[in-house]
């Protein structure tokens, strides 16, 4: 067998092993294992790619082990689980900045025929490439709640300039396909898809973060597949293709859970979260609890349904939230967890936490299965979770939730509601909920109420 049919095989497998991966990662229970096939066929990707691009240099090879190595184990070690968005943001922007830098090179070695293919690819891979990667670094500056970026930052004429920026690019573009030997067409296409990732990530409130980082990885797989058509490796556009779909697919589900369409995502008009009128007499009936007073309550309960959110991250209650979950089994209780599908940062946020704490998978139920036992639910505890439960969404037309389904929490018998204070959530909107009249508040860091409240059903 000759070098080109062992790296072809040794491709075949890496992306079989990227296929089993994916698979392995639909279940928790194979989460694990898919995980590590994924990176073993990563690695056989990166091995058989330095055999076909004859990098033999011990050296190098060496130095790049050691360095990538040392850097995610650093990563791996100090990214707090609260972190993790934030990571998968930076890590869609280096993707698509990977693929800039490696197509720029590319054309600057060895410029492809006019109107081919590869110059196609070449420019597909700069502007889809740079929107993921400044949009990505936007994503992440929102996220970390830098006080620049926490809010929306809105301008005059959004959509015209967005339009403007998007029709220049794809005119340098068509410039550059002509003219492959101009470098300059090239750098133009990556500066003005720069400012483009900008304009589109920036009006975009923090409620709608997990459809933007699920768009995001998709641009990166977008981008590294057509990399791989500019450089000719077929393991590239694979993973390109296998990322850009499964991002496309995951996008489209969030935008049914947040009752927006796939082209308004595409086109980069996601509704930017606006501030609501200040009410400020909808918070005179918000009643409080102490964990004494709200032991009581399941006493007598016969279900339970935890609602988790971006609150139960923060304070990295998810062990102490197992604990209690585990106390009210133990007394006979359903104990359930009603699970929104962008609640948090990222998707499948809270999946990844109580995943870590070991919570059973089948205890988990995704709202279209959760929503119809509120009203046979005693108590509804509300872990740190707010825009995902907001009445506002089906009552106020004008809110920047309006329409995006909600977990029906006020239905069940008591909602027992755990923060901080009576802050807003993302959205920067009240919450009526608080102020229900099935609706106790416990003040409290989100692990602190749940460990007093597993002593004072101890007592």
């Amino acid at each position: 067998m000759d070098k080109a049919s062992i790296i072809n095989l040794l491709y075949l497998v890496s992306s079989i092993c990227f296929i089993m991966g994916i698979r392995g990662l639909t279940h928790p229970r194979t989460a694990v294992r898919g995980n590590g096939i994924g990176a073993l066929g990563m690695l056989i990707a990166v091995v058989a790619t330095l055999m076909h691009q004859e990098v033999i240099e011990y050296a190098w090879i060496i130095v790049g082990l050691v360095l990538g190595s040392l850097i995610g184990a650093v990563l791996a070690l100090r990214i707090r689980m609260t972190a993790m968005p934030q990571m998968v943001a930076l890590l869609n922007g280096f993707g698509g900045a990977a693929s800039v830098l490696v197509a720029g090179a590319e054309l600057i070695r060895s410029p492809p025929p006019a109107l081919g293919d590869v110059a196609v690819a070449t420019y597909a891979s700069a502007v889809i490439g740079s929107v993921t990667f400044w949009g990505s670094l936007l994503a992440f500056a929102k996220l970390e709640e830098y006080k620049t970026f926490r809010q929306p930052i809105r301008y005059p004429f959004l959509q015209p300039i967005n339009a403007v920026l998007g029709l220049l690019a794809l005119a340098l573009a068509v410039w550059g396909v002509m003219e492959p030997d101009s470098a300059a067409a090239y750098w133009l296409v990556v500066l003005v898809a720069s400012i483009l990732g900008v304009t589109l990530v920036n009006p975009i409130g923090g409620a709608d973060m997990p459809v933007v980082i699920a768009l995001l990885n998709s641009y990166s797989g977008l981008a590294a597949a057509a990399t791989g058509f500019v450089l000719g490796n077929s393991v590239l556009i694979i993973a390109g293709s296998l990322v850009g779909a499964s991002g496309i697919i995951l996008t489209n589900i969030m935008c049914k859970a947040m009752n927006r369409s796939m082209t308004n995502v595409l086109f980069g008009v996601l509704q930017a979260a606006d501030d609501s009128p200040k009410q400020d007499d909808l918070y005179k009936t918000v009643k409080s609890a102490s964990a004494e007073e709200l032991a009581l309550l399941f006493d007598t309960a016969s279900r339970v349904v935890i609602v988790p959110g971006y609150g139960m991250a923060v304070a990295q209650a998810q062990h102490a939230v197992r604990d209690f979950y585990q106390l009210l089994e133990s007394r006979g209780i359903e104990v359930l967890f009603g699970i929104h599908p962008v609640a948090g940062r990222m998707p499948g946020h809270m999946n990844v936490l109580l995943a870590e704490a070991e919570i059973p998978y089948e205890k988990l139920k995704e709202m279209d299965e959760i929503n119809p036992l509120f009203a046979e639910t005693d108590v509804a505890v509300v872990l740190g979770a707010n825009d995902v439960v907001n009445p506002l969404a089906k009552t106020d037309p004008h809110s920047p939730i309006a329409g995006m389904p909600i977990l029906e929490v006020g239905k069940a018998r008591t909602v027992v509601v755990i923060k901080r204070s009576l802050s807003p959530g993302f959205a920067n909107i009240p919450n009526p909920l608080f102020a229900a009249e099935n609706t106790l508040m416990f003040f409290a860091d989100g692990k602190k109420a749940i460990l007093d409240l597993i002593a004072a059903l101890k007592e």
